[in-house]
């Protein structure tokens, strides 16, 4: 499939080496130049500008990192003007329900498909293509881009016909994870000003949950292995914002997400911006005077 990428971060470019690998014709742009290097030897097309990434190509996909830099990318560009009707934008990134909804309707008023696909999973599971791909959007659609799906995640859930149901399971999933490192952190806490063991404590969590989730989080943070970031910090407190708008729109009170927000808030106000967003789990411990 003619494929263009817009996104090579720590996410994007392991998710488009596997595109390649699975034998679809990459264009890829980056707002970095370097970043593309890989890509480029492993036989992507470099693309200099959005639009000349998306001529000709039968889906678009976007890995990015907020509502902006999606925005910039495909609607403040000339990109959703060079995509070819019929074509598809397959939106990978982590966005606000209200985006989502504005570029169904955009794409749809000009004759052009949007999916969003979403994926749970830090950069070492996109590498070895066990991602799992939440997708939303018109079933036509989704059967399309699924090849594209397939070839980067061990899974594919289809959450509904309306692409932001995509991105509303995806925000509360974020929102779920960094619940999780906030109750480890205190967790964490507890244990280690009492006395006890990590590696004691960590055998018996897990034992109890038996979660690749908690194994790999439970290792960074008792480790306290929080650079380089797998997931930065600044990009959690943006996934709680996400959380707690949708709350607003849909009245549904999440007083965990606030905690979460504050203490996101206060770990970057301590230098921790660029820090994997685990590291909130510092706070707890800070608090606990450790």
């Amino acid at each position: 499939m003619k494929v263009a990428f817009i996104g090579a971060g720590n996410m994007g470019t392991p998710m488009a080496l596997n595109l390649i690998r699975a034998g679809h014709d990459l264009a890829v742009y980056n707002r970095t130049r370097e970043r593309l290097e890989p890509l480029g030897q492993a036989g992507a097309r470099i693309a200099n500008a959005p639009d000349d990434a998306v001529r000709g190509a039968e889906v678009v996909i976007t890995m990015l990192a907020n509502d902006h830099a999606v925005r910039e990318a495909i609607l403040e560009s000339n990109a959703i003007d060079a995509l070819a009707r019929g074509a598809i934008h397959m939106s990978a990134s982590t966005i606000s329900v209200a985006l989502s909804k504005e570029l169904a309707e955009v794409h749809a008023a000009i004759g052009q498909g949007y999916v969003a696909s979403p994926v749970l999973g830090r950069p070492d599971s996109a590498g070895a293509q066990k991602l799992w791909v939440m997708a939303a959007g018109p079933p036509d659609q989704v059967n399309r881009c699924r090849p594209l799906m397939d070839a980067m995640g061990r899974a594919v859930t289809v959450v509904g016909e309306e692409a932001w149901h995509a991105n509303l399971a995806k925000i509360a999933m974020n929102f779920m994870l960094a619940a999780m490192l906030e109750t480890m952190g205190e967790a964490f806490a507890l244990v280690r000003k009492s006395g006890i063991g990590l590696d004691v404590f960590l055998e018996i969590m897990n034992g109890l949950f038996n979660s690749p989730v908690y194994t790999n989080y439970g290792k960074i943070v008792a480790d306290s292995r929080f650079e380089p970031a797998g997931f930065r910090l600044t990009l959690g407190l943006k996934d709680i914002g996400l959380a707690l708008e949708a709350a607003q729109d849909f009245a549904v009170p999440l007083p965990v997400a606030s905690l979460v927000r504050d203490h996101y808030l206060d770990a970057m106000a301590h230098g921790r911006a660029d820090a994997d967003w685990s590291a909130i789990t510092e706070v707890s411990a800070k608090n606990a005077g450790l």
